[in-house]
C-alpha cells in the first residue's frame, strides 16, 4: 500500500467521504489548500450527494487528475484534452476492477434511506466496499500520473 493510499484511508476512517479522502491524498504534492479541497469535494460523497451515481472515490480521483493535467500546460484546450484523456483512462481501469463506477451498483443498497444506511453499517459495507474503492482510486490515479 502506498503512502497516498494510507492517507486516503486514514482520512476516510476519520469521517470524511470517499471523494474528500481520495482528493486529500494529492493535496500536498499539488499545492492545493487542503481545507478548500475538502470543502470542494464535500458534496461528491456517496455517488454525488448520496444520489449514488458516480462513486465518490472516482470523482475524487477525477478532481486530482484534473489538477494534475492542468499543471504545466499552456492553453485551455490542451489542458482539457489531457484531463479528459486521464479521466477516460482512469474510468476504464476502475471499471476493469469493479465492472462499474456507479455507487449504487458497488455498494448494493439505497443510501438515501435510513434503512439502506443501517444495512450498509450493519454489513460493514463502507469498510468492505468503500475503503477498497478509495484505495484503488488513489492507486490508479497515482499510476496514471506517474506515466506523465
Amino acid at each position: 500500500m502506498t503512502l497516498k493510499e494510507e492517507i486516503a484511508l486514514r482520512t476516510f476512517r476519520s469521517g470524511y467521504n470517499c471523494a474528500q479522502s481520495v482528493l486529500s491524498a494529492f493535496t500536498g504534492e499539488m499545492n492545493l489548500d487542503e481545507n478548500q479541497a475538502m470543502h470542494m469535494a464535500c458534496g461528491f460523497g456517496a455517488g454525488m450527494g448520496r444520489l449514488q451515481e458516480t462513486c465518490g472515490a472516482v470523482t475524487g480521483a477525477y478532481m486530482a487528475l484534473g489538477v494534475h493535467a492542468c499543471r504545466g500546460s499552456s492553453e485551455n484546450n490542451e489542458k482539457k484534452e489531457k484531463s479528459y484523456a486521464l479521466v477516460q483512462q482512469f474510468n476504464a481501469k476502475f471499471e476493469e476492477i469493479y465492472g462499474t463506477v456507479k455507487c449504487r451498483s458497488l455498494i448494493g443498497c439505497d443510501l438515501r434511506s435510513e434503512e439502506g444506511r443501517q444495512y450498509a453499517n450493519e454489513n460493514n459495507l463502507f469498510e468492505k466496499v468503500c475503503e477498497k474503492c478509495v484505495a484503488d482510486a488513489v492507486r490508479i490515479a497515482e499510476e496514471l500520473m506517474a506515466k506523465e
